[in-house]
């Protein structure tokens, strides 16, 4: 189970410093409106990613208990939905988060809702969870809603806690990387690398599900 956390951990911090919806609206609220409406925002993200880890939590116990074959076919899915990302991370003409984006000034109770609403429109989410926690659960050890809503929650601390660092340093970053985008590229194809290598261990995994 260590292991299966340490794996998450690492691939929640590549794929929380890829830009998406989350980030991309949490940057521009932070430059617009400043570093609280930010965090305010970020709020409404993370108790987005707890409703979508408790429905994908669910729905993967069942899963896995009438359907073991289904764990092949999620951890090669979860492979190639992380070489997806990989790709969109160094493909080139790829948009920086950080490019400033005008919005509305906006109450305490509206960032939140709209935090909240950002992402669960964003179906990637549940996409995300699907195909990402089958590749650490051990289902022989059982349990594996617990298992499934641990590492889930490692997942949320990790891309909250990285997403309210970038709320609140993202006017410096913003305007450090517009003078520097050698840094965005590194940023990028290191991203880009650490999904890729993820992937490629997760597609030849020879792991079975063993559901107790």
């Amino acid at each position: 189970m260590t292991a299966g956390l340490v794996g998450i951990a690492l691939v929640s911090l590549g794929m929380v410093l890829t830009p998406g919806p989350n980030m991309i609206y949490l940057v521009s609220r932070s430059i617009t409106q400043g570093r609280r409406a930010g965090l305010i925002s970020l709020t409404g993200v993370a108790l987005g990613f707890t409703v979508y880890l408790t429905a994908t939590c669910l729905g993967l116990t069942a899963l896995f208990a009438y359907v073991p074959a289904a764990y092949t076919a999620l951890k090669l899915a979860g492979a190639a939905y992380l070489l997806w990302l990989a790709w969109n991370t160094i493909k080139p003409g790829g948009a920086s988060a950080f490019e400033a984006r005008e919005l509305p000034v906006e109450r305490p109770r509206r960032l939140f809702a709209m935090g909240l609403l950002t992402c669960l429109l964003n179906p990637k989410i549940a996409i995300l969870y699907l195909s990402l926690l089958p590749q650490f659960i051990d289902p022989s050890m059982g349990h594996v809603l617990l298992q499934s809503l641990a590492l889930g929650s490692v997942q949320i601390f990790i891309g909250t806690l990285v997403n309210a660092l970038i709320a609140l340093s993202a006017g410096a970053l913003a305007a450090f990387l517009a003078t520097h985008p050698r840094w965005v590229r590194i940023q990028r194809y290191v991203t880009g690398t650490v999904l890729g290598a993820m992937a490629v261990h997760m597609a030849t995994d020879r792991t079975k599900a063993v559901v107790a």
